[in-house]
């Protein structure tokens, strides 16, 4: 391989490392983890740098893994998809063993490293991994069940980084998982909504009723409510050592308002801009939440 063609390749390869893995994916969920680590550590479990590159790099892998497992056992799938055909086993540029060896060592890293820091973050990653690939995936070309059954695992990261912290999983911890939880239904929904005809082609069953109709709009409504009321549990005092003070919980409402403003937007209209833009607006939610939290522990 000459100088000219030897960066490409690198590139190449690199880019579909981030492919296989969904980098963007990985790395919004790894914030998750990061921001529950912050919100977790105190007196009695003190921060640790060595403890959230562990976390950092153990959550990476094994989101990597998952998304690399996923993207296996779907490859014929994602073959019939526009925005998944050129991802890199279905489009022949890697073969499914070789994105199955990725995900073994990709697993293998992550649990090792998690458990380094206490076995129950390596546990509930591991749950994470069996739930997402094992359930949800398959799932997924059967049932709208499926997004209540991915819930799970997708509501695990923002509580693991407490768990990584602590050592603990108690009312801190669920109270993190049932924001993240209740968060995962108006964000995927709106997404089943604008990909809805693009899903259909390779029969993926992601709205609720199965139609972009009154019915799934009414449960992103109601959902996004529960969302609100999951994040304000904090400012009541019955959540253990995870508090937030009155002027957080207020722009937490305020966060609330605007995401059911959009849902309420999407009832009316009913158009696949409004549910990219419901989208939008749930990524924006959860990850300005965490931030609130955050500063609000370090600043009161």
């Amino acid at each position: 391989m000459n100088a000219i063609t030897h960066p490409i390749f690198i590139r190449s390869l690199f880019a579909d490392f981030k492919a296989i893995t969904k980098a963007g994916l990985a790395i919004s969920v790894l914030f998750s983890s990061i921001a529950g680590y912050l919100l977790g550590f105190n007196d009695a479990h003190p921060f640790s740098w060595m403890v959230l590159l562990k976390l950092a790099i153990g959550g990476y892998c094994m989101v990597g893994a998952s998304n690399a497992y996923n993207q296996v056992i779907e490859k014929d799938l994602d073959a019939l998809m526009d925005r998944t055909k050129n991802r890199p086993v279905p489009a022949g540029r890697m073969s499914p063993n070789v994105a199955l060896v990725i995900a073994s060592i990709l697993t293998l890293i992550g649990i090792v490293l998690l458990y380094t820091i206490n076995p129950k973050t390596a546990m509930f990653s591991a749950i994470s991994i069996f739930l997402y690939t094992s359930i949800y995936t398959p799932l997924k070309t059967i049932t709208s069940l499926s997004v209540f059954v991915g819930a799970f695992p997708g509501a695990i990261p923002f509580m693991l980084g407490w768990v990584a912290a602590t050592g603990n999983f108690g009312i801190e911890a669920g109270t993190l998982f049932l924001i993240q939880f209740f968060w995962q239904f108006p964000h995927f929904w709106a997404i089943g909504w604008f990909l809805f005809e693009d899903y259909e082609k390779a029969g993926f069953f992601m709205l609720p009723t199965g139609k972009k109709d009154n019915g799934t709009a009414i449960q992103i409504i109601l959902y996004t409510i529960w969302l609100i009321i999951a994040s304000l549990l904090p400012v009541l005092g019955y959540t253990g050592q995870l508090l937030i003070t009155p002027l957080a919980a207020f722009f937490v409402f305020l966060l609330g308002i605007w995401m059911l403003y959009y849902a309420v937007r999407l009832y009316k209209l009913k158009t696949a801009k409004a549910a990219r833009t419901l989208m939008l607006v749930s990524v924006s939610y959860i990850t300005l939440l965490q931030l609130i939290y955050i500063f609000d522990k370090f600043l009161r």
